[in-house]
């Protein structure tokens, strides 16, 4: 399958690839090169520290689960 680069520099994933490997809109992508060949691979949206912020819930400050540790 081919695809052309626009005048923006914008390129369109044809409409087969992107249902095959489960692409929608706001799909993050990853791009690198490789012996001359452009990869996009599909990136993870969420970066470690966004991943568990909130993880203990509403209303639990870290102050209070620090605390929580030290003396249980």
């Amino acid at each position: 399958m081919k695809s052309k680069i626009g005048a923006r520099g914008r390129v369109t994933i044809p409409k087969l690839l992107r249902e095959r490997l489960g692409m929608k809109p706001e799909t993050l992508l990853e791009f690198c090169d490789e012996r001359g060949r452009l990869i996009a691979t599909k990136a993870d949206e969420l970066d470690p520290v966004a991943r568990v912020f909130g993880c203990l819930g509403k209303g639990f400050s870290t102050d209070a689960f620090m605390a929580s540790l030290r003396h249980p």
